[in-house]
């Protein structure tokens, strides 16, 4: 490539971005060095995108919220509840099997890697205590929200003192589900039966992993949940998606990330 590289789409929550000491960023497709199936900013080195373009692509992310590439740490994403604190003093290859991080630590970058499922950041502001969290429909029924909370109280937040926002995911009109799919969320609580609605297509119905995220955040009493509310796939040209891929055939598909630190 030649001349100035492309900058960074990013995306803010404004309840995050008016808190004081603390950066963040939800990032899309667009902005990096990724070609062909990973164009442009493809920040997930699980796909079979060129290992230098990943790299490429994490670094102007995070020049794009101020902080040092090396600052940002990744997790080897499960699909469960397990939640890690980060010190910063973790070794290089450092990429723990869990969905959620919390910190205290200044100076040190938390980053979800999403293509449907939902990132939700959290933050304490006023505690300095951080989260980010990875809900795909697994990690959401298995509780890794309410983890994060509790892992952000033990680190001495406050619950009515955090704010969460959730970024770009699937939203309900593009997330249909088969007919035993239910079942999953209504054997936990019936409830959740507010979540599926009938899809046109005989023994199907959509699902609201959104709403379904948003409902666990107010119900643990938080003190604000915000939405970007943006579809990562029904809008292509903005965001990766694999359900979108696996409905087109493409073999892979890139990630995006969503990145909070307190700046150093």
């Amino acid at each position: 490539m030649t001349g100035a590289a492309p900058t960074p789409e990013r995306f803010v929550a404004p309840v995050l971005k008016a808190a004081e000491g603390i950066v963040h960023g939800f990032f899309g497709r667009r902005g990096g060095v990724s070609i062909g199936l990973y164009a442009s900013l493809n920040c997930g080195p699980g796909s079979d995108d060129l290992p230098r373009h990943v790299a490429t692509n994490r670094s102007q992310t995070m020049a794009e919220i101020g902080m040092p590439a090396g600052t940002l740490r990744t997790l080897y994403q499960v699909h469960g509840k397990t939640v890690v604190r980060i010190n910063g003093t973790e070794p290089k290859d450092f990429h723990p099997q869990a969905d959620s991080m919390v910190t205290v630590t200044p100076g040190v970058a938390l980053g979800i890697l999403t293509a449907d499922c939902v990132p939700v950041l959290l933050a304490d502001p006023a505690a300095r205590v951080i989260a980010a969290a990875h809900a795909g429909w697994k990690g959401a029924r298995a509780g890794v929200i309410e983890a994060t909370l509790d892992e952000m109280v033990v680190l001495g937040a406050r619950r009515h003192q955090i704010i969460a926002a959730i970024g770009p995911a699937i939203s309900a009109d593009s997330y249909e589900v088969g007919q035993d799919f239910p079942a999953l969320f209504l054997s936990n609580d019936p409830r959740s039966d507010k979540f599926f609605r009938p899809s046109p297509q005989s023994g199907h119905t959509y699902f609201d992993l959104v709403g379904f995220v948003t409902q666990s955040l107010k119900q643990a009493k938080i003190g604000v949940v915000e939405g970007i509310h943006l579809d990562t796939y029904a809008d292509v040209d903005r965001f990766f998606s694999y359900r979108r891929s696996t409905h087109l055939g493409e073999p892979d598909y890139g990630r995006q990330l969503s990145v909070i630190a307190i700046p150093g």
